[in-house]
């Protein structure tokens, strides 16, 4: 505390470096709230430059959730105490001191506070109370904190800002007009638009096209959805927009950047009706798909089906039954059904060969294949959550990235061309060599050797380093790779050399976002400047204001900022709903309590254990609070006893004072138990503890099924309908709740759009850690 000198996490402050002397190694030992595992593997023997704080620059002083104290503690500093000392949700945050006579009605509640004042005389800061969010461990008030905690705001969109909405009803349907009909190029009747998404997707940002020219030659096309002709600069709308600057996906539900008019109607690119696109479209040669020109343009386009993955998937690989669950076929007759059915399967399986190549041309510079944990949810009839189910990679998922990645590619390119000091781009840099140091220890464990000296060589290795016989290995390893990534950030290319536009991940030279303007407004950003290109290159008036270099960094910090809100969210509800499934199942006696881990990283104290059953990541002690160590019998069942642990590289041996000895290797397969940890003033967390050295034997029963992965499905299912019996118990009128969610304009029910740009970019995306293309 002394260290920080009243400054708060968040503050920009000055920094005095202490002498080398003074300098403190990172521990190495598991932390009740260690949840970073890039922070891991650092020895304390090794020291890292040490500093105190001597000024503070700027205070980014925020709102934050606190819990009161309890009855007790509250009685302990006397009954006409006024001025109360009230714990923050987030540990990194000073206790802060407020007046109330209402502590004791507020104890079971979360609560928003602002600080005011932090005097030179005091251990704490002072504050002031601001509102209530709901009770502690109640579901929509421990969403509402992370919310508050992340500064995401999500109030209704406000009525002049749905005044500047389009109409679509069906007493005024919208439809193309005859000026657009003018300006654009029609596609409609000349080529094969469709759209390949998750199932239940609303939001569909992208299309795909190919055809074959009359020169024998074939052209591929991406058409984005035109959000841009309905938002203008400056309105009100475009406005907030940018101050939301994504969509935030949350475990459970979604708060849109743009209002579901936009969002889910007339920006989405759905099937069988009239839309504006903007389009990137290839001329390829028909052989080597090597490109020779290329057309950018507003378009008007009509998508003939909106595909769900493993449909596209059925059909790619010569499975057509699947025909029966894609509507668009279902009303034809023989004839056309087959006719239509031939042009879809040839049109899809041209733009896999066309993805093949595009991979293969970046594999070729060193793009890296990532791994991570991510669900898809699937929605029932009423859109509420209705599964939580692991995604199985696809070729398709890729096909479909490849082409956005391309767009997005030669979109960057264009509008730097156009704007060399004011496109907005995406960088990834390089990491830094000594994050990999744990990668290449736990490579090393098992016999691989990781190169890090590029992201070809660290690719062309991770390739490599496959155990036949435990495919979770090169999982793991990916993974640590993606933790070991710098993160992906927008810029100004006006604010750096060309040498540093870079993008690591993808080994692409110069790199954007398009392709999700319904949900990034960095997106609508080069929408608008890819359209300015355009008319500058036709020598016509560029119509609205481009950002200059200095405005445009300013809003690539705040979207940067916002993206990592956004991350952060995603990760915490997660995490919630995982505590909230597992808080009310007794760990001894709960089957689903009891899993197989994975140990993936040694730590002085314990170990981290990736549970792959429910993708999740954790501590395990191995020397309890009371100082005995871990000891594994005859029957491999663990209990604690008096002795000690040694830990080297690639293990770490737990050695009772009686002689015996149990050692733990990277990527040992363990039993574990999941419980949680509760916590009155902080979220809980998962709490995992090793019950045997032994992998875990699944019982013969339905619960533990081959199918077992998919018991992380029942994680949000199963907390919504606990949480509505606890509200309809207390009489709570669960009608309330539709109401606001009518009245903020959000959807209830995450988007199946949700296999992210960032999973397009980099193949999967670990939601566990902030790494993001």
């Amino acid at each position: 505390m002394k260290a920080r000198n009243r400054s708060i996490h968040g503050d920009v402050v000055a920094v005095e470096l202490l002498p080398k002397n003074e300098w403190k190694g990172r521990t190495a030992a598991l932390s009740e709230n260690d949840s970073d595992d890039r922070a891991s593997g650092e020895s304390p023997s090794e020291p890292m430059p040490t500093g105190r704080v001597v000024g503070i620059l700027q205070k980014n002083w925020r709102d934050y959730v606190v819990t009161f104290p309890s009855k007790e503690e509250v009685q302990s500093q006397g009954k006409n105490a006024q001025k109360i000392l009230v714990t923050p949700w987030d540990y990194r945050i000073p206790k802060i001191r407020i007046s109330t006579q209402q502590a004791e009605a507020l104890q079971d509640f979360r609560v928003v506070v602002r600080i005011d004042s932090w005097e030179s005389t005091s251990v704490y800061p002072n504050g002031h109370f601001v509102r209530v969010l709901g009770r502690i461990r109640d579901l929509e008030g421990e969403i509402a904190a992370i919310l508050v905690e992340n500064s995401i705001s999500v109030l209704p969109f406000s009525e002049a800002q749905m005044c500047e909405m389009p109409v679509n009803t069906p007493e005024n349907p919208w439809k193309v007009s005859p000026e657009e009909e003018q300006e654009r190029k029609d596609l409609r009747k000349s080529h094969l638009v469709f759209s390949i998404d998750p199932k239940g997707c609303e939001d569909v940002d992208d299309t795909l096209s190919v055809r074959t020219l009359h020169n024998g030659d074939l052209e591929l096309g991406v058409h984005i959805a035109d959000v841009t002709h309905f938002v203008a600069p400056n309105s009100s709308i475009d406005i907030e927009a940018r101050t939301r600057a994504t969509t935030y996906y949350l475990a459970d539900r979604r708060y849109d950047m743009l209002p579901s008019v936009l969002s889910a109607d007339l920006c989405s690119l759905l099937g069988g009706v009239d839309r504006y696109a903007v389009s990137i479209m290839w001329e390829l040669d028909k052989t080597s798909y090597e490109i020779k020109k290329v057309w950018y343009g507003r378009t008007i386009i009509r998508s003939a089906y909106k595909l769900f993955y493993e449909a596209a998937q059925e059909l790619l690989d010569g499975n057509f039954s699947i025909v029966d669950d894609i509507p668009e076929f279902r009303d034809l007759d023989e004839k056309s059904r087959q006719a239509k059915l031939e042009e879809l399967v040839w049109a899809i399986g041209k733009l896999t060969d066309i993805a093949r190549h595009v991979r293969a041309k970046r594999d070729g510079c060193g793009a890296l294949e990532l791994e991570g944990v991510e669900v898809r949810v699937q929605l029932d009839e009423k859109k509420n959550i209705h599964d939580l189910i692991p995604k199985q990679p696809l070729e398709v998922h890729e096909t479909v990235a490849e082409c956005m990645i391309l767009a997005n590619h030669w979109v960057a390119k264009k509008i730097w061309e156009s704007f060399p000091h004011q496109a907005l781009l995406r960088q990834h840099p390089p990491p830094h060599q000594e994050f990999f140091s744990e990668l290449r220890e736990c490579a090393n464990a098992k016999g691989f050797f990781i190169d890090t000296r590029s992201n070809k060589t660290l690719a062309d290795s991770l390739d490599n380093a496959n155990d036949p016989n435990d495919p979770i290995v090169n999982r793991l390893l990916r993974s640590m790779a993606t933790q070991a990534m710098s993160n992906a950030l927008y810029f100004s290319t006006g604010s750096c050399e060309e040498e540093e536009f870079h993008h690591y991940g993808l080994a692409l030279d110069k790199y954007t976002h398009f392709t999700s303007p319904i949900r990034r407004y960095s997106d609508i950003v080069v929408h608008r400047l890819l359209l300015a290109a355009i008319s500058k290159e036709k020598k016509m008036e560029i119509k609205g204001n481009l950002f200059s270099n200095k405005d445009l960094e300013e809003l690539c910090r705040h979207i940067n900022n916002r993206n990592r809100a956004a991350q952060h969210s995603q990760k915490q509800s997660t995490e919630l709903f995982q505590c909230m499934y597992f808080k009310d199942k007794d760990p001894d006696t709960e089957e689903r309590c009891i899993s197989d881990g994975v140990i993936y990283s040694i730590r002085t104290n314990g170990v981290l254990v990736f549970i792959p059953r429910f993708g999740i990541k954790g501590a395990a002690y191995l020397k309890n609070k009371d100082g005995l160590v871990i000891s594994c019998g005859p029957d491999s069942r663990s209990e604690w006893k008096p002795g000690s642990l040694q830990r080297f590289q690639n293990k770490i041996t737990s050695t009772t004072t009686d002689g015996e000895s149990v050692t733990f290797h990277l990527f040992d397969h363990v039993t574990v138990r999941i419980s949680v940890q509760a916590s009155r003033c902080h979220s809980d967390t998962i709490r995992l503890e090793i019950i045997s050295n032994q992998p875990y034997k699944l019982p013969n029963t339905e619960l533990f099924h081959q199918g077992s992965p998919l018991l992380k499905s029942e994680l949000v299912k199963e907390v919504t309908k606990s949480v509505e019996e606890a509200q309809l118990a207390q009489e709570v009128k669960v009608n309330i709740i539709q109401e606001e969610y009518q009245e903020y304009c959000q959807t209830k029910g995450r988007s199946l759009y949700a296999l992210l740009e960032e999973i397009r970019d980099l193949a999967l995306l670990d939601v566990s850690n902030n790494y993001g293309i």
